[in-house]
């Protein structure tokens, strides 16, 4: 009898399936949706109310529009129409199955809660034009009513399905660079050089789960007439993150390689290196990792430094409500094989939502051993010199009660003498190092893209009969005077463990078109220091990144740099190919 009405049920539904299966195969080659609603607006950035379920992808670009009813509160299912005027340019730089975070690239004004963000005219066709194409592949569209029958759900699992449009996703760009330095000192010198600058990010390689991003900049000749010099130019370069990393949600392992800092542990240095770890249950990672330490804007800077240590972390929560984060760990550092440091490093995050962040970070020292002049006698113990202790903490609380205000108060401590290169202060590379003692900062968003920020502290020293004042003020212009400048300036005095000085900055970006965008920085610096000659040095840097078509750009760099032991001009052009 249960038969009888199965077949009925079929006999019945056969005329509706047969007109629902057009219907289903076409469907696969539509958009899902083209316009999202903003819900939550960052300093440069929007969160929309539509992620990956809704067919956002990262890289994406979106225009902004005015909503007639942004200001009305209205249920997120519904839809207010726009109004025709564009407000910003955005892109989606991060994707989650029911909402997405998307970067400011250009705006012409101030965005509200309830804009609405469209697709952008090309990524529309360009979704169409893939929809279009996978419909063409021979993917069978199958309707089935199952029982339950494993015979069933084994034949069904075996029809091809399309890939997931993550895998095997490759942006980026490579190009030759050809490059002057000019050397004003006496004797004069010029340098020439050709290298190759690559910028990768490439998603679930061949279907793994590999990822390979971040950017790269090496030499490959170089012809000098007279002495080389490092450049302002060539230290920032070498600040950069390139890291191929393994992630399956589906498996135990996680590992790292590249040029990259510890994920977990971001307050230790950049290392040339890698890591590898294990998963524990769905909070405990437990790993190792090393490598050298070649970021010139590291604290413990040196070329010929290595790190390397152990971590057990433990994280949980969601970042749509309260997220902890806990790493510990044992490290050693030296240079040259000659142990320096032994310390173990601690390091707490605790987050809620966009409300509240806590941080904190902290490396002990264990007393080390050095061999001294009575302990060179072959088979004599060595000696243990030094004390342990803390060497360094650091620790911040930031309280947002509004997207437009901001405040937080840290602790900074620094034991050691730091041994960045003190070229990078006036970039503000180096501003978590300048600021020791306890600081307390404010930072809030004015109308018409303006936002003023402050951090002021004392610093005590040991040995100091009084503490004294660090010092930083800024103001920012996301629309300077209406000509689509972005501007910030910036002032800061400070009196560390390791120096003291002050240094004044610009920086200035305009996206004059949609593929050329123009970029200056300059600054001057008054630096004293007992372990360099630097006293005082001005700098201009700017940048031209211009992609005329589809497939290649053209950037050409400049740097002024003028005081101090070192005097140049650097003129940089590079010609690539994007993908």
């Amino acid at each position: 009898m249960a038969v009888t009405r199965d077949r009925t049920f079929v006999f019945v539904a056969a005329p509706f399936l047969a007109a629902l299966l057009p219907m289903l195969v076409c469907a696969q080659g539509t958009i899902q949706q083209t316009a999202f609603r903003i819900k939550f607006i960052a300093e440069g950035a929007v969160y929309l109310n539509g992620g990956s379920a809704a067919g956002l992808k990262e890289g994406q670009k979106l225009v902004v529009k005015r909503s007639i009813a942004a200001t009305q509160p209205s249920s997120e299912k519904s839809m207010p129409a726009a109004t025709s005027g564009i407000l910003a340019t955005i892109k989606v730089v991060s994707v989650a199955s029911a909402s997405a975070v998307c970067e400011i690239t250009t705006s012409t004004g101030p965005l509200q809660i309830g804009d609405l963000a469209q697709l952008a005219e090309e990524e529309v066709k360009t979704e169409a034009e893939k929809a279009k194409a996978s419909g063409m592949r021979t993917y069978p569209q199958i309707v089935t009513f199952d029982l339950g029958d494993p015979v069933m759900a084994e034949a069904r699992d075996s029809i091809p399905r399309p890939p997931s449009p993550e895998i095997n996703r490759m942006r980026g760009r490579i190009g030759v660079e050809y490059g002057s330095i000019f050397v004003h000192n006496n004797p004069a010198s010029r340098n020439m050089e050709t290298g190759v600058v690559a910028r990768l990010d490439m998603n679930r390689i061949g279907g793994s789960y590999w990822n390979f991003s971040g950017y790269w900049r090496g030499r490959f000749t170089s012809e000098s007439r007279g002495a080389q010099t490092a450049t302002l130019t060539d230290l920032i370069n070498r600040t950069y993150h390139l890291s191929l990393t393994y992630n399956n949600p589906d498996s135990r392992l996680v590992a790292g390689v590249g040029r990259l800092y510890l994920p977990w542990a971001s307050s230790l240095d950049t290392i040339d290196g890698g890591y590898f770890g294990r998963k524990y249950g769905e909070h405990t990672r437990l790993g190792v990792f090393a490598g050298t330490t070649p970021d010139p804007s590291s604290y413990d800077y040196n070329p010929d430094g290595k790190l390397g240590g152990a971590f057990l972390n433990f994280e949980g929560g969601s970042y749509e409500d309260l997220r902890y984060t806990t790493t510990i760990g044992i490290a050693v550092s030296a240079i040259q094989w000659h142990a320096q440091r032994q310390f173990l490093f601690a390091e707490t995050g605790i987050f809620f939502k966009r409300y509240f962040a806590l941080y904190d970070s902290m490396q002990v020292d264990a007393p080390h051993t050095a061999m001294t002049s009575s302990s060179t006698t072959p088979g004599a113990p060595p000696q243990t010199t030094g004390t342990g202790g803390i060497n360094r903490s650091y620790f911040s609380l930031r309280f947002q009660p509004h997207p437009r205000l901001g405040f937080d108060i840290s602790h900074t401590y620094y034991r050691d003498f730091p041994t960045f290169d003190p070229l990078l202060i006036g970039t503000g590379l180096l501003d978590r190092y300048l600021f020791q003692g306890l600081s307390a900062g404010v930072r809030v968003e004015l109308p018409k893209r303006v936002s003023v920020y402050t951090s002021i502290g004392r610093s005590s020293r040991s040995g100091d009969t009084q503490g004294s004042w660090n010092q930083l003020y800024g103001l920012t212009f996301g629309d300077l005077l209406r000509t689509g400048l972005r501007a910030d300036f910036r002032y800061s005095q400070f009196n560390s463990s390791f120096g003291r000085g002050n240094y004044r900055s610009i920086s200035l970006s305009r996206q004059l078109l949609e593929s050329l965008r123009w970029e200056l920085q300059g600054g001057f610096q008054d630096f004293s220091s007992t372990f360099t000659s630097t006293t005082q040095s001005r700098f201009v840097n700017s940048l031209i990144d211009w992609a005329p078509g589809r497939l290649f750009f053209l950037q050409n760099n400049y740097t002024w740099q003028r005081g101090g032991s070192v005097n140049y001009d650097q003129v940089t052009f590079t010609l690539g190919r994007r993908f």
